[in-house]
Parts: structure tokens; C-alpha cells; sequence
């Protein structure tokens, strides 16, 4: 592929799953890639595996530190690290701002960084790792919901602000995926996400048919379209829905 062969390749929050994932794929089509996690070990774990270079730690300060690993240029930037934060309105403060800080915030210190060279050079590439639940919602998880509908808001910002100046944009929205987010999801991830769970192997190639076809919207579940469009149609007759799931699940715990 070559928009991906030979390219400089940041993912963030890969030192497992999804972004594990990808991180590997980019790796195996011929980009030179730097693994970012907050876990040091967890990086350098992957990297080596991979052939690529460890820039560990907060995704929101690497940029600088991942373009001078890559010799001085990123290409694609993939905005993975996130937070699978559950909690309702009563959720401490610091919850909220966690997961604003780190799933959309950190999106957007990363645009700031590249924004003024690929727009210099007239391309680039920026993969945000959303969720259906920015598409959606996700019960028995607002911060997580309201943050992950801010990312996708951003990732549709920039594509329909920057497209005809040759940066591409293209936001990952699966359902559930075999993670550690996922296992950490509880009940309500037990009850949503479980029975139809891809593996991260799964994303990544979603990913790839998506750079292939120049798609902002990659859905590795592709029932989720539907949900969309529902949501879209009759939402009214969509939250209803949902609040007979939320209902299920308040039985069940």
C-alpha cells in the first residue's frame, strides 16, 4: 500500500490491543513505526517485537519527541489512548476530566503539533480510535460516551476543515473488541459488548480497508451503520430502545 509502505507511523496507547494492533499492521506493510504507551515496559515490549521505536508516556507530549524518532517527519498519526471510563453524572469531577483530557484534548494537542507541517507539505494522515459509543452511547458509561461523541465531533472537524489541503482523517468506531478495556467494562460490558466482540486484529484491518477506499468512517462492526441511520431516523424510537437495555441491565445487576 503505498500511502503505509516506507511511511513514519505514531500510535499512541499501543502497548496493547487495538493500538498493539495497529502498531503491528503498520509495522508488517513497511512503515517505520513509533509505539507510544504510558506504560514504558509495555512499549518497549511491543516495539521490539515489532522493529519500531519505544517513545513512551503521555500521549498529549510526544509528537516532538515520535517526529524526531522518525527523522524528522510523521506521516500518520494514529490518536489511539483512551480511557474507558464508566460513571454516571455523580462520577467525581476528576473522572470527567480524565477522560476529556485524555480522549479528546489529547487529539487535539496532537493536531496542534502536526497540523503546521502537513499542512506545509499539502499531506497527512491522522487515525482517531473513537467507538461506537461516540456514534451511540454506552450505558452505565457517561464519561466515556460523551467524551468518545467529542472525538468523533473533533476527527469530523478536521477532515471536513483540512480535506482539500491533502490531510486525511478517518475515525474508528468498533463495538466491543477483545481488550483489556473490554474485561474492565463490567456487567454493562458483559451485557453490550461481549456477544458480538471482534479481535483488535480485526480493527486494524478494518483500518486498512478504509485508507484503501479513503473512508473517514471505519466501522469494523458494519451493523453499526445501521444503528446509525436508526438513531438518525427515529430518535425518539432509538432511546427507547436503549432504555429498555438500560432497564436489562439495572435487572440484571
Amino acid at each position: 500500500m503505498g500511502t503505509v509502505d516506507g511511511a513514519g507511523v505514531v500510535v499512541t496507547g499501543a502497548g496493547g490491543g487495538i493500538g498493539a494492533a495497529l502498531a503491528r499492521r503498520f509495522s508488517a506493510e513497511g512503515a517505520r513505526v513509533v509505539v507510544n504507551d504510558l506504560d514504558a515496559a509495555k512499549a518497549r515490549t511491543v516495539a521490539d517485537e515489532i522493529g519500531a521505536t519505544a517513545v513512551p508516556g503521555d500521549a498529549s507530549e510526544i509528537v516532538d519527541a515520535a517526529r524526531k524518532a522518525l527523522g524528522g517527519r510523521v506521516d500518520i498519526y494514529c490518536a489511539n489512548a483512551g480511557l474507558g471510563s464508566p460513571g454516571d453524572p455523580f462520577a467525581d469531577e476528576q473522572v470527567w476530566a480524565s477522560a476529556w483530557d485524555v480522549n479528546v484534548m489529547a487529539h487535539v494537542r496532537a493536531a496542534r503539533a502536526l497540523l503546521p507541517d502537513w499542512l506545509e507539505r499539502g499531506e497527512g494522515r491522522f487515525v482517531s480510535t473513537v467507538s461506537a459509543a461516540g456514534l451511540l452511547t454506552m450505558i452505565g458509561a457517561a464519561p466515556y460516551s460523551v467524551t468518545k461523541h467529542g472525538a468523533l465531533a473533533f476527527a469530523e472537524w478536521l477532515s471536513l476543515t483540512y480535506r482539500h489541503r491533502g490531510v486525511k482523517v478517518h475515525a474508528i468506531c468498533p463495538q466491543g473488541v477483545r481488550t483489556d478495556m473490554l474485561s474492565s467494562a463490567g456487567s454493562a460490558g458483559s451485557l453490550v459488548l461481549e456477544p458480538t466482540a471482534i479481535e483488535p486484529e480485526d480493527v486494524a484491518a478494518a483500518l486498512f480497508d478504509a485508507i484503501a477506499d479513503d473512508r473517514f468512517l471505519v466501522l469494523p462492526h458494519p451493523e453499526v451503520a445501521g444503528y446509525y441511520r436508526a438513531r438518525a431516523a427515529e430518535p425518539d424510537r432509538w432511546i427507547t430502545g436503549m432504555n429498555h437495555l438500560q432497564q436489562k441491565w439495572e435487572a440484571g445487576r
